[in-house]
């Protein structure tokens, strides 16, 4: 008898795309050298537009998002993995057009998969998942490029500091002992900001008064960008000699205006930051990273829901309403 699971289910209707909890057969899902029982994912901005229906996301419906899972391996035709192993998906095209983690299995490629670090739980992987990937990644990125400098004594600067990759970065950046600045729109989360480790809390309005463009005063060594737009154009103006931006995200639009002051005058450097199609290896290495050195407390920061409590979570979400990660627990 085919095994049946539940999933939450995207279907395109005239009056937009509808959600629901359904019944789904493993029969059904992708061929794949993995079949996944997923035991933990996780929402992200990306998952909520898919569910949604947005254009450009995802191409065919009905579907079922989750970009992220964690969960152990039941069924394997790849030596490199065994039955039980604890493995973490991100990212490639799990949860866009391949069956996602919002879902109680999944089947994928092996290229896709890594065992679960030492250190790290199924539950502590998806409270960082792909926001936490990427804020690794943005991280790792500005250490790569001035490596001599490193990150103590430096001061920093983070937007989008209450969203998912935002407030990992805001974290992880003063645990390696940079004094962090946050850039938020909301100023009620100015206490849970404190809380991750920022020093100074300034609002979009108030980033606009200190930094100059084309080029102004010198602030900031490293910046964590998630918005792009003007907000990413005052970054660069603001940078000190040999500075850098990794920039990840697009929630201020698509462009931006700079001048070239910034980057012959004072050496600076817009760093891009891709968390899905990247290697396997420079997965693993950020993963491992958060298992040891740069292992975070999350739980001030992680909402755990159930699959049948996700669709509010993601209406909440596209809504710019979400504050940290939530996690979706499938057990």
């Amino acid at each position: 008898m085919t095994k049946k699971f539940k999933a939450l289910e995207s279907v395109k209707t005239d009056q937009g795309n509808q959600l629901s909890i359904i019944e789904r057969s493993i029969d059904d899902l992708p061929e794949g050298e993995l079949l996944i029982k997923v035991h933990y994912s996780s929402l992200n901005y990306k998952d909520a537009l898919s569910a949604s229906g947005a254009p450009g996301v995802t191409r065919n419906y009905p579907h079922t998002p989750g970009i992220d899972a964690a969960g152990t391996i039941e069924e394997s035709s790849n030596q490199n993995f065994k039955e039980g192993d604890s493995v973490i998906v991100t990212g490639y095209d799990l949860g866009m057009n391949t069956s996602g983690g919002f879902g109680e299995y999944i089947r994928v490629p092996s290229s896709w998969a890594v065992n679960l670090p030492s250190g790290l739980s199924e539950k502590d992987s998806m409270s960082l998942g792909t926001a936490g990937l990427t804020a690794g990644l943005s991280i790792k990125a500005l250490d790569d490029h001035n490596s001599m400098r490193g990150f103590e004594s430096s001061a920093s600067i983070v937007t989008g500091s209450t969203g998912g990759v935002g407030s990992i970065a805001v974290m992880l950046l003063s645990k390696l002992g940079s004094t962090v600045t946050a850039v938020t729109g909301k100023d009620s989360q100015n206490d849970l900001l404190k809380g991750l480790g920022a020093s100074e809390i300034i609002s979009r309005e108030q980033l606009s008064e200190v930094s100059r463009t084309p080029i102004g005063k010198t602030i900031w060594d490293f910046g964590v960008d998630v918005v792009s737009g003007n907000i990413l154009t005052l970054l660069l103006a603001s940078l000190k000699p040999g500075g850098a931006v990794a920039c990840s995200g697009l929630v201020g639009g698509p462009s931006f205006e700079s001048s070239i002051f910034p980057f012959i005058l004072r050496g600076n450097a817009l760093l891009g930051v891709d968390s899905v199609e990247i290697s396997i290896e420079k997965k693993l290495e950020v993963w491992e990273n958060f298992a040891t050195d740069w292992k975070l407390d999350l739980s001030s920061l992680v909402k755990e829901v159930k699959l049948e409590e996700l669709e509010d979570e993601i209406s909440t979400i596209l809504a710019g309403g979400q504050i940290g990660r939530v996690v979706v627990n499938l057990n």
